[in-house]
């Protein structure tokens, strides 16, 4: 332990630690822009700069490591100056159309300027003019209220993608992508990990919002919407609940007031997503062709592996995510069963991820998806509406397609789509109940989870990881030597419930509290509580089988529900 004091108050704490993780352990608060707990911790930005005693300058709190003897001084006349210096910097060089940003009242720039006491800028002057990147579906960049803090830069190699850094010098320093390109034209996987590290509004999602709400008005159109797990164990927060407050029943309740004809559980496709996949890894296994089989649901993922690892693609799972199951289904199954022409049919899915929005665009989905929203667009839709989210009392999803199982619910965390499919697999092959459900060697938060099952007398050798860098480590391993039979892979670090679509949680609340865990813990309630936990005993999917598609893996189920991938890597970053 290291004693130091802060402000003349005796502290003791363990070496290495930085000076602001001392001062928020003692429950003082050091103002920060830059800092990204594990991310971006490069002391940039100069709004935690703290004085120490004996030291001629100030100090960047965030990269300076305590030692014996230190004394700290975190709200001195020279440290508030400096601060307030700095802000006022930031500020002058900084788009201010705050009432109009999508960030509005959940900026941290805003937040910083409100605790300094910003009342002025000094140092108004004249700035550049950036153009607006909106070449993409998913994503928007506005360098005009970039504040150069670095942290979607830290984000992007994170995830080791990292088409995207700081160019140019002083004055002229801007983020940009590859030689200027736009985003459209780079390896972005459009996972949305900048959006939510971005603590202004210079990133945020191309939203579907208006088009929607037309859809909605339009008395020809008959609008379904699907919800994807990880969504009700995060929309919460946006109506100012505790963070993993799971809100199944007020989330259908709004989406019925907002006009919806019918809400439908993206977790009913994800249970039909896992006989499919199930049935796909059966045969591969069986006939030891194209292994391991690797997970397509998340589409960030998929991306990833089209731009660099094409020689990978045939071991991609042909099976559409649950999204896109689910839009398929909508417009043949439920079009025929409803007798609605699928043409009047307007099918939108809520999902936690900006990549959705990419994946809806692809041309081997058919368009069989209009719209896709993040949960942070819902959030806004319901606020616009006027509806009290809080008070909502719960309501049941509409059927047919309202009955799910647990093993539908945990697709939206790290790991959860290989427990449900183990959970499946198991008994097919065994032919007998699986004793313990709760295959807890493939849950957590580690980035690389690997586990060798005995099923039906063969060892199984499975993987899971989450983050594109830990599915670049998993890839050089199999490229190594090393054998894999199943691998499930999610773009986003923590799987859907930390997508980039989700509400954006400020960097000082990161630094306290798990958001990934205590997400994940949503969904396993909800799995816990379920009758059904696993995906073959889905009525409403026995049914499907029964009256559309025979059984799994059938000509009919492969010409809707399964799809190819496209070799991107001419496209390099």
């Amino acid at each position: 332990m290291i004693n130091i004091k802060i402000n003349d108050k005796p502290v003791s704490v363990k070496e290495g630690t930085t000076i602001l993780e001392a001062a928020r352990e003692n429950n003082i608060h050091i103002p920060t822009l830059c800092y990204l707990k594990g991310i971006n911790e490069i002391g940039a930005c100069r709004m935690c700069l703290v004085e120490i005693k004996g030291a001629r300058a100030l100090q960047a709190a965030c990269v300076y490591p305590v030692s014996e003897g230190l004394e700290i001084y975190t709200n001195s006349e020279k440290v508030r100056e400096a601060r307030k210096g700095t802000l006022d910097l930031i500020l002058s060089n900084h788009e201010k159309k705050c009432l109009t940003c999508v960030r509005n009242r959940n900026c941290e720039l805003q937040n910083l300027a409100d605790e300094l006491g910003m009342d002025e800028i000094k140092y108004e002057g004249e700035n550049i003019k950036y153009e607006l990147d909106n070449t993409t579906p998913s994503l928007v960049r506005d360098n005009n209220k970039c504040i150069l803090c670095r942290r979607c830069v830290a984000a992007c190699k994170n995830q080791a993608i990292s088409v995207i850094d700081c160019v140019e010098r002083g004055f002229n320093t801007h983020v940009a992508a590859h030689f200027e390109k736009p985003m459209s034209e780079v390896a972005c996987i459009f996972c949305g990990q900048c959006i939510v590290s971005c603590p202004v509004g210079a990133l945020y999602e191309n939203s579907d919002i208006p088009k929607v709400l037309k859809a909605i008005d339009d008395t020809e159109k008959h609008v379904v919407v699907q919800t994807a797990p990880a969504v009700r164990a995060a929309l919460g927060e946006e109506f100012g609940l505790p963070i993993g407050t799971p809100v199944t029943g007020k989330m259908v309740a709004a989406l019925k007031r907002l006009g919806f004809d019918k809400v439908f559980d993206t977790d009913t496709s994800a249970d039909l997503t896992i006989m499919e996949e199930g049935t796909e890894f059966i045969e591969r296994f069986t006939k030891q062709e194209n292994l391991p089989i690797i997970t397509s649901c998340s589409p960030g993922w998929v991306k990833f592996c089209e731009h660099n690892y094409p020689e990978f693609i045939p071991n991609l799972s042909s099976c559409k995510s649950p999204m896109e199951m689910f839009g398929a289904v909508i417009k043949s199954y439920y079009a025929e069963k409803a007798n609605i022409a699928k043409e009047n049919i307007y099918s939108v899915a809520i999902m936690p991820c900006t990549s959705k929005k990419f994946e809806a665009s692809r041309e081997e989905f058919n368009r069989d998806i209009d719209a896709s929203l993040t949960t942070r667009e819902l959030a806004r839709m319901i606020k616009q509406a006027g509806i009290d989210f809080v008070n909502l009392p719960d309501e049941e999803f509409d059927q047919p397609f309202g009955e799910a199982t647990g093993a539908g619910v945990i697709f939206g965390t790290t790991g959860g789509v290989m427990e449900a499919a183990i959970r499946t697999v198991y008994e097919i092959l065994e032919n007998k109940p699986l004793e313990d459900l709760n295959i807890t060697a493939v849950r957590g938060l580690e980035g690389v989870k690997e586990a060798t099952l005995k099923i039906a007398g063969k060892d199984v050798k499975v993987a899971v990881v989450h983050g594109t860098k830990n599915a670049r480590e998993i890839l050089e391993r199999i490229k190594n030597g090393e054998k894999y039979d199943f691998i499930e892979v999610m773009a986003c670090p923590g799987g859907c419930i930390n997508g980039g679509g989700q509400p954006i949680v400020d960097a000082r609340t990161q630094a306290g509290v798990n958001v990934k865990e205590k997400r994940a813990a949503a969904l396993y309630s909800e799995d816990e509580r379920s009758t059904l936990r696993k995906s073959h005993d889905n009525p409403n999917i026995q049914l499907l089988y029964k009256e559309y598609f025979e059984k799994p893996g059938s000509h009919k189920a492969h010409e809707l529900l399964h799809t190819h991938y496209t070799d991107r890597s001419n496209i390099k970053a």
